[in-house]
C-alpha cells in the first residue's frame, strides 16, 4: 500500500479572493483619508509647533504602514492566509499610530498647545 500523503504537496491554508477585496477596498479608503488629512494639514499657513511634529511624525509612519500593507495585500501570494493576516497586523498598527498622531494634535489644541493642525 502507497502512502500518498507523502506525494501530495502541503498548502498553506489560504482565504478567498472576495474577502481579501474587501480588505483592500477598506484599506484603500482609510489610506485616503489619511493622506487627505495629512495634505490639507501640510497646506495650512501658520507657525509649527512641538505638538504638530510629534503628530505628523505618527501620521506619517502610520500612513508608510498602511501603505505598506495595501502594497502587501495586492500581492497575489496574500491569499496565504499567514501573509493576508500579516498584512493585516500591519494596517491595523499603521491606523493606531494616525489615531495617536490626530488625537494628539486634539488634545494639545485642547490644553492650549495646539499648533496649525486644527486651524482653517
Amino acid at each position: 500500500m502507497v502512502d500518498k500523503t507523502q506525494d501530495e504537496p502541503v498548502h498553506p491554508p489560504r482565504i478567498d479572493a472576495i474577502f481579501r477585496s474587501g480588505s483592500l477596498t477598506a484599506i484603500s479608503v482609510v489610506l485616503g483619508f489619511s493622506l487627505g488629512f495629512l495634505s490639507r494639514w501640510g497646506g495650512l499657513p501658520g507657525e509649527w509647533t512641538r505638538s504638530d511634529v510629534f503628530a505628523v511624525i505618527a501620521i506619517t509612519l502610520g500612513i508608510v504602514l498602511q501603505i505598506k500593507a495595501l502594497i502587501d495585500l495586492l500581492s497575489i501570494e496574500s491569499l496565504v492566509r499567514a501573509r493576508y493576516e500579516r498584512a493585516i497586523r500591519i494596517f491595523v498598527t499603521g491606523l493606531v499610530l494616525v489615531t495617536l498622531g490626530v488625537a494628539a494634535a486634539i488634545f494639545a489644541e485642547l490644553i492650549g498647545y495646539g499648533g496649525i493642525a486644527l486651524e482653517g
